[in-house]
């Protein structure tokens, strides 16, 4: 039960603040992905999977860009990747700075077979939902990211993300 002294002090409750609301789904939703995938992939490791399977032969600073990550977290998880060959890392010819991303064999391989895992995923977080509040949230939560994105410390460098229903 809040204290007077607190219902004075904040303006709104924590339970009621948007990021404190948003944080909180994030760690719901992690802590359910390593339920269903185990440690076989990080989130991220599977977001930048994701990339490349759509993306194939991207650099590194492409691919950052359209996982909304820095570009230095970016390369420190494409080298793990990397190290699990999942993806190959190559130079890129016309610019020897760059590296060119490929997903493997086997990280296409890895990615059928999470498949399930991630339905399961999608429907333990929405398993109180109806089929319409689902469609709902996930439109709202599209839009909150989208019409933000520009307020990221590492943005979504394209406007529409494909993959995403509603959009």
């Amino acid at each position: 039960m809040a204290s007077p002294q607190e219902n004075s002090i904040l303006r709104e409750p924590l339970y009621g603040q948007p990021g404190h609301l948003l944080r909180r789904a994030q760690q719901i939703s992690a802590s359910i992905f390593h339920d269903e995938i185990g440690s076989v992939v990080t989130p991220i490791q599977y977001a930048i999977l994701c990339v490349l399977l759509t993306n194939p032969g991207i650099d590194q600073v492409s691919l950052a860009g359209l996982a909304a990550m820095d570009t230095s977290t970016a390369a420190s998880v494409a080298l793990r990747l990397e190290d699990k060959g999942l993806l190959t890392r190559s130079v890129d010819p016309d610019n020897r700075r760059q590296r060119v991303l490929m997903l493997t064999d086997a990280g296409a391989v890895l990615l059928e077979s999470v498949n399930d895992a991630i339905e399961r995923l999608h429907g333990r977080i929405f398993e109180k939902f109806t089929a319409d509040e689902e469609r709902v949230f996930m439109q709202l939560l599209g839009k909150l990211v989208d019409v933000n994105n520009h307020h990221s410390r590492a943005p979504l460098s394209v406007s529409r993300r494909s993959g995403r229903s509603g959009a």
